[in-house]
């Protein structure tokens, strides 16, 4: 009798520890579903903020692997929608990029951004008119001695044809010209340093990547300032988009949700010298219709 009552005792402990062990392996693959695996791929002008976004969500939401890349807004539109990654971050709308079809992708804007003319800090120049901003651009000004500066060769940096600051650049502050053919650059971040110690150099930056290595040039006396762009006295800014093919899950939702938070909004959204979406007085659309909000 003792014998039996060994044996059942030792197959009850058996069955115990196969359940407590399935138990644990059913919580941990709940655990690691519960969370999400989000690749945000694209503007190198939103990086920054995804990235400080993506650190801040992470560190409360332990369970999510959240990737962010740069490479252009093109790229991002491309990529998303070919279903290749989760989001595309663009600096324009994706009705602007040939080969998208944008009406298979859902538009969450995140923040705008202002974007400025840059140079190199030696060339002795502050403003200048839009004009001469186009003639610089397209080659008619080849010498900063034309427009006030020093007598030196105007050096033109330009973004990858797939930039979203190139194409928003060309659109708002080049009036839609052409610029000459120069040399030409995938980041934000190669741009800044080449213009920072290329004497002569010109470029285009959003306004969360000058600092003071650069100086930023004012158009027709107009600065780009927060207060300029919020009422469209400035122009050269855009929307910053994270484009979804179709509507996202309820993961992918709880990211972007969490990007227009007040956290967010009012914190590197400001802190990295973009603007937050709420103190926006007008509103643009893809063909440059300007309205109050």
């Amino acid at each position: 009798m003792k014998k039996v009552y060994l044996v059942a005792t030792a197959v009850a402990a058996t069955l115990l520890l196969a359940a407590c062990g399935n138990g644990s392996a059913k919580t941990g693959e709940e655990n690691k579903a519960s969370g999400a695996k989000i690749t945000a791929v694209g503007s190198t002008a939103l990086q920054p903020l995804v990235e400080a976004a993506k650190d801040s969500f992470t560190t409360e939401n332990p369970n999510y692997q959240i990737t962010v890349q740069g490479g252009g807004s093109g790229t991002g539109l491309s990529q998303v929608a070919a279903g290749a990654v989760t989001i595309g971050n663009s600096d324009v709308f994706a009705e602007e990029k040939d080969g998208v079809d944008a009406k298979e992708l859902v538009d969450h804007k995140v923040a705008v951004v202002g974007m400025a003319p840059v140079v190199n800090k030696d060339v002795a120049v502050k403003n200048i008119s839009q004009q001469q901003l186009i003639d610089i651009f397209t080659g008619k000004i080849t010498n900063w001695k034309e427009v006030g500066g020093k007598d030196e060769k105007i050096a033109v940096v330009n973004r990858a044809s797939g930039s979203g600051t190139r194409a928003t650049f060309e659109k708002w502050g080049l009036d839609g010209a052409t610029p000459v053919q120069s040399q030409e650059q995938d980041s934000s971040g190669t741009v800044k340093k080449i213009v920072a110690e290329t004497p002569g150099a010109i470029s285009y930056l959003a306004l969360s990547y000058i600092d003071d290595s650069l100086q930023e040039l004012s158009v027709d006396n107009v600065t780009p300032t927060p207060e300029n762009i919020e009422t469209n006295k400035w122009k050269i800014w855009s929307y910053e988009h994270m484009y979804t093919k179709g509507e996202p899950d309820k993961d992918v939702k709880k990211f972007l949700d969490y990007l227009l938070t007040d956290e967010i909004q009012n914190g590197p959204v400001k802190e990295l010298g973009y603007l937050p979406i709420t103190t926006m007085k007008i509103e643009r659309s893809v063909d440059g219709k300007v309205t109050n909000k």
